[in-house]
């Protein structure tokens, strides 16, 4: 007979705890082992009982449930951790990603809601460890395209996403997004996903690489694209270090036809490592002097690294502001030609991030939608189809819209 999932409830209102266990009650897979209404009982009972999965509410009495999460990652490492909460704003879902939680309910939900979530994070804990996945057919070797800036903020994660998204639309190509800003990666949370796995806890197996278990680690967005995300906390980020990011883009060269690296601002070992191994350079700009003046400067390095001039491309970002520089003056300072302009349009660009919903998927029709759909063809991926919409867009439009 197959084990029951082990469930511990820490919710401070009692009814609320009686109502999981009846809905929980009606479920032959699941299993409730333990109760507790305050974070501080929770981690004493999880301790004791090593539940699968632990139901932990975001607001009690003393020390909330983000903050337990944390704790509890560290102290019954083989728990999951599914935040339950009244709130439902991306704050919230952004602290318990970081604290190490693998889902987030929000209340109320339904018996269904509970169950499949439940099961779900169980059996993608269950892959993660024993790593079931097979082992995806081997490729010669995919398009690695590195998306790049001197600058914060000038929107390097909504190009990585978007671009991801939309290649994967319109080639019908598999996609991987590596979330390479170490400390503060966002690729995750713009895509609305919750990953099971960062790329912190890959380094831990990195000895055993290969495609099999590198699938493990992934989170999936769609049929077609998938994530290896970020580390949840920042100081994580010092366990990866050049050559572990160099071997993982060299797998996942065999395992998809194109590899989107999402990077931080910086020349670091393990961003040098991101510039070397990239087929694409994309070098993203904006219309204000420091960042022209920065990219200048982050272009001469580049050069003087041996990167040829048609692996760098530059893209320019939110053009068309009010009281930016004049394109051409800009192209004109930086000695390059913009491979594509993406016009300035928060009233698509700002929902969609809010939201996680890539504008090329509720917006493909917007000209900056479109300016990313022609980066992506003048990257040179082949097998251009002609539909505007991705793969699966009901369904995700559904699924994130209720």
């Amino acid at each position: 007979m197959t084990a029951k999932i082990s469930v511990l409830i820490a919710d401070d209102v009692q009814e609320i705890r009686e109502n999981i266990k009846k809905l929980i009650s009606f479920h032959p897979e699941v299993t409730v082992i333990g109760e507790a209404d305050t974070a501080d009982a929770a981690i004493a009972k999880a301790r004791e009982v090593q539940p699968d999965i632990i139901l932990m509410d975001v607001n009690m009495p003393g020390m909330d449930g983000i903050s337990a999460t944390g704790l509890l990652n560290t102290e019954v490492p083989q728990a999951s951790i599914i935040i339950m909460s009244v709130q439902g704003e991306q704050e919230y879902m952004r602290r318990a990603m970081n604290a190490g939680a693998k889902d987030y309910l929000t209340k109320p939900f339904t018996g269904d809601e509970l169950l499949q979530s439940i099961k779900q994070v169980y059996n993608n804990e269950q892959q993660r460890r024993k790593v079931v996945v097979l082992e995806p057919k081997r490729l010669d070797r995919g398009t690695v395209t590195t998306v790049f800036s001197a600058k914060g903020g000038i929107g390097k994660t909504t190009i990585a996403t978007n671009l991801a998204v939309a290649i994967a639309a319109k080639t019908k190509q598999r996609v991987c997004i590596i979330d390479a800003d170490l400390q503060f990666g966002d690729v995750c949370l713009f895509l609305n996903i919750l990953p099971r796995a960062t790329i912190a806890d890959l380094v831990a197996d990195i000895d055993s690489l290969d495609g099999q278990l590198l699938s493990s680690y992934l989170t999936r967005y769609d049929d077609l694209v998938d994530v290896l995300a970020a580390p949840l906390k920042p100081e994580q980020a010092e366990v990866l270090s050049g050559a572990h990011l160099s071997a993982i883009i060299k797998m996942l060269r065999t395992m998809y036809q194109h590899i989107i690296i999402d990077t931080a601002p910086s020349f670091s070992e393990t961003m040098l490592a991101a510039l070397d191994e990239a087929d694409h350079l994309i070098v993203v700009a904006s219309l204000d002097l420091p960042a022209i003046k920065n990219i200048k400067v982050c272009l001469e390095i580049m050069e003087s690294l041996g990167y040829s001039q048609d692996k760098i491309k530059v893209v320019l970002n939110r053009a068309y502001s009010e009281g930016g520089m004049d394109i051409k003056e800009a192209s004109d300072s930086l000695k390059r030609t913009f491979v594509a302009v993406l016009p300035s349009d928060g009233k698509t660009v700002v929902p969609s991030v809010n939201r996680g919903i890539p504008f090329v998927v509720s917006n493909p029709e917007t000209p900056v939608a479109q300016a990313v759909f022609g980066l992506a063809k003048c990257l040179g991926a082949d097998n251009w189809q002609q539909e505007t919409q991705p793969r699966g867009v009901v369904y995700r439009l559904k699924q994130l819209l209720g």
